[in-house]
Parts: C-alpha cells; sequence; structure tokens
C-alpha cells in the first residue's frame, strides 16, 4: 500500500493507494514523491496527474499514524506540497472521490485541478480540535474566495464539487468532468504540457491574491459569530485567525502563523477530547473476538413489538434507512396513537423542509400495522419495546419465540433488565441480544447493543453492522444491571440526593454540572424523563439490594405526585406549556424537612466539590465496568457518555476527563470523599482498576 505508478503515453499517472480513503500516512507520501521523481527524471513524461485508488481521492491524513513519529516524517505533508509546486512538468489532481482535509490541501498544491461530479470536498479539521495545517487556511482563501473558503473552514462541512465549479471567479476546478475524470485529467495534463513547452510558467495557488472589499469588518463579525457558536471550542476563532493572515501578507508568512495557530491547538485539551472522541467512535465498532469478516445475517424485514414513544421512534430509524417495518400494539386505539406520533414527527420535518414530502411518502409506505404475532413471521429482526417489566418481556419472548422463523434475531430493547434471562424465555438464546435506543429513539445517536452470554458472534457482527446503517453509535455492553450507561448513572443520581441532603438545591447542583458543560442537570434531566421512571428502578433495585444507601428525597418527590414536566411538577415547576425549570419552594420545605429527619445539619457546598462527586462517581462506576469485562475498553464508556447523556464533548467523556486531571488526582479525591459520614464511604474505594492505574502513573486511555 502507497501509491501506484503507470504511463499513459506520455503522462505519468500517480494513484494514491491506502484503503479505505487513501490517507496520506508515511509510505503513502513516499511513493508518492518518489513517483514525482521518476516522471520528472523521465524525459518522455510530459505531465503528471494524481488521483486516487477506490472511490477516494484522499481523506487526508492517516488515522492510524495519528500522533506518531511516522505522522512527521519526511516528505511529511508540507514537504510533498512544496514538491508538486517545484514540478517543472504540469501536476494534475484527478480528484475522483472524497476530497478531504489534507487530501485537499495537497491538491491545492498542484497546477490544476479536475473533480468528478458530485465530489464531497472539506477541510474538516475544526470537528477534531484543529485547523488545517498543510496550508489549507492560506491556499483556500486564494482559490475561492475568502467568504467561501472561510465557511468551509469553519464549519468543516464538505461541499460538492459541482457547488465549488460555480463559485465566480473560483480558481480551484478547471472543470468537473462527467465521467472519467481521470482520462480527462490525462488529456487536459497533455494539453497543458504543451501550452507551457514554450516556457509559460506554471500556475500556483499561493501566488493568487486572498481579497475581500472589506477585511476588518468582516472578520471582526466573523469573530463575533464564531464566540457566539463556539464558546467552548477555541479551534473555531483560530480558523478565523489563520485565514484573516491569508488576507494582506505575504504567503510564506501567513503559512507560518497557520502553523503556530495549528500547534497550539494541537496541545489543547479541547483537540486532545474531540481526537479522543474521533478515535473512540471507531473502536467501540471493533470487539475483541468477532472478526471483521464474521458473515452476517440480511436483514431485509423489522418488527416492531410497541407503538409507543420508543416503539415508535425505533420502526423511524429503520424506515429512514428504506427497511420495511411491521409494527405490532394489542389494542387499536394504541396502534393509532403510534401511528399518529410517528406521521407528526415526519411532518414536522416536511414543515421545517428537513425532509421531502415525497421521501415522507415513502417511508410510510413502508410502515405496516398489525394487531397480531402472525404478521411477524416474515421478519428477520424483532425488536421489543414493551414496558420495563420481567413479567411483561416473558409473554412477548415467549411469543416472538412461537412465531419468529428459523435465523430470526430477537432483541429486546430493555435499559436494565437481565438479557440472559430474557433469552431464557426462548428456545433460541443465541438469537437473542439487546438493542438499546436511548430517547428519543429517532434522534438519539447511542445504541448499546447487549451481549448475552449465549449471543451467536454472527448476531452481533449482524447488529453492530445494522447499527451503521441506521446511522447509530453502537457501543457494546455485557450483561448486568443497567448495562453501561444506566449502571453507571444510577451512582451520579445517588450523589445527587446525597448533596441536596448536605445542604444543596436542585437549582445549585443542576448550575454547576451544566457550567462544566452538561446539557442539563441531574434534576432537569429527571424532570424531563419522568421522575416515575427511576422511583419504579429504585423500587426493584433497592428491594434486591437492600443495605444500598441513597437518599430518599427523590422517592418522597414521586409520593408528592411530583413526575416532572408531563404533571407539570418535578424537581421544579413548569407553566402550562413551557419548558422553564422554575425553583418550588414546596420542593425545597420537603428537602429541609428530610435533612432533619436524617439528622444532617446543613453546610456550604462549592461548585467544585459538585462537579467532582457527580463525574468522578461516573469514574469509579465506569472502572468497575470495565475491569469487570462489562465494557471492552474505557473509550466506550466515553463513547455512552458522549452519544446518550449530554456529556460534555469538549472534554472527552468521563474517562477521557479522568484521564486529563490525573488519576492520583481523582483517587485523592475521592478518598476526601469517603471520609463524609453523610455519603457512601464504601463507594468511594476506588475501583481495583482506578487504583492500579493511578499507582502506576497510568491512564484509562493507556
Amino acid at each position: 500500500m502507497g501509491a501506484k505508478y503507470e504511463l499513459r503515453g506520455d503522462v505519468a499517472v500517480i494513484t494514491l493507494d491506502n484503503p479505505p480513503v487513501n490517507g496520506l500516512g508515511y509510505d503513502t507520501r513516499r511513493e508518492c514523491s518518489a513517483g514525482l521523481d521518476r516522471a520528472i527524471d523521465d524525459a518522455a513524461v510530459r505531465a503528471v496527474v494524481i488521483t486516487g485508488g477506490g472511490r477516494a481521492f484522499s481523506g487526508g491524513a492517516d488515522i492510524k499514524e495519528f500522533g506518531s513519529p511516522k505522522a512527521l516524517a519526511e516528505p511529511n505533508l508540507h514537504s510533498l506540497i512544496r514538491q508538486i509546486e517545484n514540478s517543472p512538468k504540469p501536476v494534475v489532481a484527478a480528484i475522483n472521490g472524497t476530497c478531504m482535509g489534507g487530501g485537499l490541501e495537497l491538491a491545492l498544491g498542484m497546477h490544476y485541478r479536475l473533480a468528478a461530479a458530485g465530489v464531497d470536498i472539506a477541510l474538516p479539521e475544526v470537528k477534531l480540535g484543529l485547523l488545517p495545517g498543510a496550508g489549507g487556511t492560506q491556499r483556500l482563501p486564494r482559490a475561492v474566495g475568502v467568504e467561501t473558503a472561510l465557511n468551509m473552514i469553519v464549519s468543516g462541512e464538505a461541499v460538492k464539487s459541482d457547488l465549488l465549479a460555480a463559485v465566480p471567479g473560483q480558481k480551484l476546478l478547471e472543470r468537473v468532468a462527467a465521467d472519467d475524470v481521470v482520462g480527462a485529467a490525462v488529456q487536459f495534463a497533455r494539453d497543458k504540457a504543451a501550452e507551457h513547452a514554450a516556457g509559460k510558467p506554471l500556475p500556483l495557488v499561493r501566488r493568487l491574491e486572498a481579497r475581500h472589499r472589506d477585511p476588518d469588518a468582516y472578520f471582526q463579525f466573523a469573530r463575533n459569530m464564531v464566540k457566539g457558536m463556539a464558546k467552548n471550542f477555541p479551534a473555531p476563532a483560530k480558523c478565523v485567525d489563520a485565514v484573516a493572515a491569508s488576507v494582506g501578507r505575504r504567503f510564506e508568512d501567513g503559512l507560518a502563523h497557520e502553523r503556530e495557530l495549528f500547534l497550539g491547538l494541537m496541545m489543547s485539551p479541547e483537540s486532545k477530547a474531540l481526537r479522543h472522541a474521533f478515535f473512540a467512535e471507531r473502536a467501540a465498532a471493533k470487539i475483541p473476538d468477532v472478526p471483521e469478516d464474521t458473515p452476517q445475517r440480511k436483514i431485509a424485514k423489522v418488527a416492531v413489538i410497541g407503538a409507543g414513544t420508543m416503539g415508535g421512534g425505533i420502526a423511524m430509524n429503520f424506515l429512514n434507512a428504506g427497511i420495511p417495518v411491521t409494527i405490532l400494539e394489542m389494542k387499536q386505539e394504541a396502534l393509532d396513537r403510534g401511528l399518529a406520533t410517528i406521521r407528526r414527527n415526519y411532518e414536522a420535518q416536511v414543515k421545517k423542509g428537513k425532509l421531502a414530502q415525497e421521501k415522507y411518502e415513502q417511508r410510510m409506505a413502508l410502515l405496516a400495522p398489525t394487531l397480531g404475532y402472525d404478521d411477524l413471521k416474515d421478519a428477520d429482526l424483532a425488536i421489543e419495546a414493551v414496558f420495563e417489566d420481567m413479567g411483561v418481556k416473558e409473554t412477548v419472548f415467549r411469543q416472538l419465540d412461537e412465531v419468529m422463523k428459523p435465523g430470526a434475531i430477537l432483541a429486546s430493547n430493555t435499559s436494565t433488565l437481565d438479557v440472559d434471562r430474557i433469552a431464557g424465555f426462548t428456545r433460541r438464546p443465541q438469537d437473542v441480544i439487546g438493542m438499546h435506543f436511548f430517547s428519543p429513539a429517532n434522534v438519539m445517536k447511542l445504541l448499546e447493543v447487549v451481549r448475552g452470554k449465549a449471543t451467536a458472534k454472527d448476531v452481533l457482527a449482524t447488529v453492530m453492522a445494522l447499527a451503521r446503517k441506521i446511522r447509530k453509535t453502537a457501543v457494546v455492553s455485557g450483561v448486568c444491571d443497567g448495562f453501561i450507561g444506566n449502571r453507571m448513572i444510577e451512582q451520579y443520581f445517588r450523589q445527587a440526593g446525597f448533596l441536596l441532603e448536605e445542604g444543596c438545591t436542585p437549582a445549585q447542583v443542576d448550575r454547576a454540572i451544566e457550567k462544566f458543560g452538561f446539557a442539563m442537570g441531574p434534576f432537569r434531566m429527571g424532570d424531563l424523563a419522568g421522575n416515575d421512571i427511576g422511583w419504579a428502578i429504585r423500587k426493584r433495585r433497592y428491594v434486591e439490594q437492600p443495605g444500598l444507601r441513597y437518599s430518599k428525597t427523590a422517592d418522597l418527590l414521586c409520593e408528592m405526585g411530583r413526575y416532572g414536566q408531563k404533571t407539570g411538577a418535578g424537581w421544579y415547576d413548569y407553566q402550562p406549556g413551557r419548558r422553564d425549570a422554575i425553583p418550588s419552594p414546596q420542593v425545597e420545605e420537603m428537602i429541609v424537612r428530610q435533612r432533619a429527619a436524617v439528622g444532617i445539619a446543613p453546610r456550604k457546598i462549592d461548585d467544585e466539590e459538585i462537579v467532582q462527586r457527580l463525574v468522578y462517581a461516573l469514574v469509579n462506576e465506569g472502572a468497575k465496568i470495565v475491569d469487570e469485562g462489562i465494557a471492552s475498553k474505557a473509550s466506550d464508556i466515553d463513547m455512552v457518555y458522549l452519544t446518550g447523556y449530554g456529556f460534555p464533548l469538549y472534554r472527552g467523556g468521563p474517562m477521557c476527563y479522568a484521564d486529563t486531571q490525573g488519576l492520583f488526582n481523582v483517587v485523592q479525591a475521592m478518598k476526601r470523599f469517603a471520609r463524609n459520614p453523610h455519603d457512601d464511604q464504601a463507594f468511594w474505594q476506588p475501583a481495583p482498576l482506578l487504583a492500579r492505574l493511578a499507582a502506576e502513573g497510568k491512564s484509562f486511555s493507556a
């Protein structure tokens, strides 16, 4: 793997060959450089075309080398681009497919560029907390104009080649080829070789001028916009600074400024967190004992049992992917209600212009409602989304076992219950798996895939591949009460309850953790989800674990009928038709009474203690989950919390955040909490894995 060299008459064609996206790793750069030297030294070669193998030109840096010495080994990307610019023979980019990041920077260094129609072109580095580091912030404004370039660089979003070719005055693309872009580029290169044979200098993007009619006002406006939209991420503002340097500065000075900004961002905690999340998402798809070439079962039809909020949302995921769904309910009115909700969700998208009317009609045509299990017999996958009660689950799975065809996958959407026990209700435990969607299921990215002790490897491989098809981030969990996410969140909520008893108000706790970066605090989250859900789980769990300490404030709240937004009252008061959380004197009086009942004198608690107790509770339980093999790696826990629980992306997830704080410091904080007589001292004993890593000076990421 690297690059291939071939001759097409008097034109050398160098094809980047590093599947799947032709990442610009060391071997690829070295072989591309060698091919260019070979072409220049060959008197019979008049021009060079560089293209990509497969369906991509180049996706940029090779993620396998990210952060390693190979990423900077010569020829690095800067050196390769300079070599191309200095070629005495025309070098033409044949952009045959995806052209992103370093791939676009490489193309910008060539003398000419042709692209296939409909190709995605982008500089997405900002999504990793970085900016383009190989001249992208200096060359792209010169090629497509300052405003187009800045929009692309700050957003990181891809733009189609056809749209870029239509930008007035652009110098990025010579043309868009209807078909065979490589053939078109070879002929174009041959023509340009003849044109430059008389000594006409080859064009370079770096020689163009980046202009704006009012640069000072424009860049100040851009900085103000970015400041409001990306307050916790430094990269977008630095992108503005880098692009601003392309206007009115010499190219080399702008390049030096870009490099300085790039290196500063590379060391920032936000970029480290974003890069961690990038790699963690890819690592989550890799299961240690399930090879990538494991055969998969065909999923052409899906059945969903339950047409409530969760069942309807689950069904929409498959409809969106073009997979027919049969949805089952026991009563016609419940089925009608569920179908009406699905329609409303789609109609809202149509109204906002996010979905074409034709697409809406196509998706609804794939949905078949039914009141009978017999109508599910042809489905390849059945997903149960009924009430969270083991007796109800048993009834459903015994029915599915009777009607579903051999080889069909039977999945439970349970959020806490024992998947092995559920599998035991069937005669095919190897076909049973957990597929825990998060609410709203048609929006949330996370899918916890729960692997039972009997779950077949091909079932697991099939569900993981299916998750990608329906655009979910799938994380594998073993079987335990609550799996990864809900098992950890229990400890988070327990700490929130203890904080109330010790002196906090719900609003104070929520403000502290939201300032840290959570989408919402524990008490607002409880009100949104429904406090009665947690109440039902506690009734079951604390009967099974009678010695487990917790604050009774949440139970007392539910006994008052304050279930949250759906009842207009929870930890907060709510006005009809509004979601604003208004502190409730009634709740605060209840908390004061509970403190007195358990004999606790309130004390002043600062935000740092609130955040540490809530976040480190997640970390300690997460460490236990990894140590027990429920999660195969700490980064899987981070993906669960980033995509399912609103953990701030710029902090990388609870385990990544613990690494940035230093595990020694995390353990020291836990020792302080263990001395608190009103907390659960036993819980604050560091998990064995955490204690071991801290003692050895290591991190979860290691």
